[in-house]
């Protein structure tokens, strides 16, 4: 793929699996690459020196917040995203979709991105693995549901109701192209509706369909308008569908019709891991090989293994960053060398009271060459805010060394021996 200040070259393939180079005006971005969340136009805690340290390559900010506030014209009118946040690495903005779901069909069926995207999952819903064949959508959400849609969508825009202070704003698709030109980041993404796992095929074959027209619509918009800060940038088409095969090929193959020169996978991935890796695989069928491809709101350890090796190039997930507020230490084995089921240790655990050990044995990052178990936890219990910043830069130095190995092991052709040493104990 190439356009004006954009190339992606594949360097290696291993089955569906991509090891490739985003070429973009604030620099390369080696695949697969983890994008952190940078909500606010911030990683939470973190500077953006502290981001280089860790070797972050690219964040995601988001539309919609950032629209709310600051506002796009002043963030354009102090030089757009980069300048704004002192940040010199690429950057991609969401479109406002995301929050046509949660704070939409979130609200009302009681499903996030994630603790509970996969309301299927026992661990996470509490409904057992056989949960889509024995409960009803219906069931689900009356279990989970019961809150309030703050959204209204229509064919020509959705209204949303601020969360803020409660004031009505709209978005169509030619608002989301000018927020996100004015905002300029590198990458952008066309202005979709998300919708829920508890969505029924009906309503999410209707809601397909509103994005194709959105995506149309976004394209002309993109086209005919120009980036007020002289920078090209890449507009992503986003595949809707939910894990409905006919519904999520229909869609991969028409947005990969349209032209877009990058494409995104987004809505919601089914209501169990399983769901998720056939959603992937459908979508993947549908579109050419050439362009970048990202997965929207996915990144724990076992995801990026599954996302890689379906041929996804970048992932974005605010869970490394969020799990690192909550005391949660991302890390492979325990102190006795087993695997870790959920890659993670709690940080609050009295048994750190006193250990003078970095968080992770042989960790790289600042945080584990310079303080101990012992300081760390006691910033956590004394809700001192150094704690989410040393947490906040192990966990994505954790995610970053990931991606390296498994950009090293796609080079190499062991990416299978790889993902068999990381996953198989856990099975």
């Amino acid at each position: 793929m190439t356009q004006d200040g954009f190339q992606f070259d594949i360097l290696a393939r291993r089955g569906r699996a991509r090891r490739g180079r985003l070429h973009t005006p604030h620099g390369v971005i080696e695949t697969p690459s983890f994008v952190a969340v940078g909500t606010q136009a911030t990683v939470k805690s973190l500077t953006p020196e502290d981001l280089a340290e860790v070797g972050t390559q690219v964040i995601f900010a988001n539309t919609y917040h950032l629209y709310l506030r600051p506002g796009a014209d002043t963030v354009a009118a102090l030089g757009g995203l980069h300048s704004f946040m002192h940040f010199d690495k690429p950057i991609m903005t969401d479109s406002g979709g995301f929050q046509v779901f949660s704070l939409g069909a979130s609200i009302e069926h009681g499903v996030g991105k994630i603790a509970n995207i996969f309301p299927g999952e026992g661990s996470q819903g509490e409904l057992g693995k056989d949960a889509r064949a024995s409960s009803s959508r219906k069931q689900i959400s009356e279990q989970r549901g019961g809150g309030k849609s703050l959204v209204q969508v229509s064919e020509t825009e959705v209204r949303f109701k601020s969360h803020i202070d409660g004031s009505e704003h709209i978005f169509t698709p030619e608002v989301s192209i000018d927020v996100q030109r004015n905002l300029g980041a590198d990458m952008i993404l066309a202005f979709d509706e998300c919708t829920s796992p508890l969505h029924d095929e009906a309503y999410t074959a209707r809601s397909a369909e509103r994005t194709h027209r959105w995506a149309r619509r976004c394209l002309t918009a993109f086209h005919n308008s120009t980036p007020p800060h002289k920078q090209p940038q890449l507009l992503y088409g986003i595949i809707q569908g939910g894990a409905f095969e006919q519904v999520r090929r229909h869609s991969a193959k028409t947005i990969a019709e349209m032209g877009f020169n990058a494409l995104a996978i987004g809505g919601n991935l089914g209501q169990t891991k399983a769901d998720m890796h056939d959603v992937i695989n459908w979508s993947v069928d549908e579109i050419p090989d050439g362009p970048p491809r990202h997965l929207l709101g996915i990144g724990d350890v076992v995801d990026v293994f599954e996302a890689v090796e379906r041929g996804c190039d970048t992932f974005d997930c605010v869970s490394p960053t969020r799990n690192a507020r909550n005391a949660g230490i991302l890390a492979r084995f325990d102190d006795d060398g087993r695997p870790l089921a959920k890659f993670r240790i709690n940080m609050r655990n009295a048994r750190f009271a006193r250990d003078e050990r970095p968080l992770v044995a042989g960790c790289g990052c600042y945080t584990c060459q310079h303080y101990s178990r012992a300081y760390l936890r006691h910033l956590f219990k004394a809700h001192e805010i150094l704690a989410q910043r040393l947490a906040s830069i192990h966990n994505l130095y954790f995610m970053e060394q990931l991606c390296a190995d498994i950009r090293a092991a796609l080079e190499e052709d062991s990416f299978a021996e790889l993902k068999q040493a990381w996953l198989a104990p856990l099975s």
